[in-house]
């Protein structure tokens, strides 16, 4: 028998890893307008929906460990993090093995609201194997996994992260439906800060 949601809840993993390489700069610690980092952002509006919210980084980024810590994040190294994001989840989720399942986010993705982060955890309570947004019609982010997803997270490596999963059994993919651009708007490029609000992308 599985355990209850209350004994072992739902952990948020927020994947800050990445080498910010098309960004041209240090992307997770980049300022938004109103002087937070972006990966303290998107961690911000996680923070509220899930009891737990572990944070995947490379190893070497004190400076945003400690502002991830700061506002309550636990901070997971993953060394393998070069190799793609797949290792990074992967990490996460073998470091919260008792997780009843999990709410995976990007750090660069800062605009998503508390209450889409929450729409796919309630999804997950109540009974959803796979959880996403969606925004108008497009598969947002963040993307929720029930615990028995744990062996094939755990396993993952690569770059494709969860994608491949969702792909595999996209029939068992419960869609929230949102009005909230940010779930379709992540950071690649400078340039795609300036639009931030507009609710398009040019990225998946």
């Amino acid at each position: 028998m599985s355990a209850s949601p209350k004994s072992h809840p739902i952990v948020g993993i927020l994947l800050a890893a990445g080498a910010s390489r098309r960004f041209g700069s240090d992307k997770l610690s980049h300022r938004l307008p109103d002087g937070t980092p972006m990966a303290v952002a998107a961690a911000a509006s996680l923070l509220p929906v899930c009891a737990r919210v572990v944070a995947v980084l490379r190893p070497g980024r004190d400076e945003l460990a400690a502002a991830l810590t700061a506002v309550g994040c636990e901070i997971v190294l993953c060394p393998e993090a070069e190799g793609g994001m797949g290792h990074s989840l992967a990490a996460g989720v073998r470091a919260t093995a008792d997780a009843a399942g999990w709410i995976v986010a990007l750090a660069d993705m800062p605009f998503i609201a508390s209450s889409s982060h929450a729409a796919v955890a309630a999804a997950l309570q109540a009974g959803a194997s796979l959880a996403a947004t969606q925004y108008r019609g497009r598969r947002g982010h963040p993307v929720g996994f029930a615990r028995t997803w744990q062996n094939p997270l755990a396993g993952l490596t690569g770059d494709q992260g969860g994608k491949t999963l969702l792909e595999q059994h996209h029939q068992k993919l419960t869609l929230c439906p949102v009005d909230d651009p940010g779930v379709v708007r992540d950071i690649d490029y400078p340039r795609d800060l300036i639009d931030a609000g507009s609710g398009t992308s040019p990225h998946e």
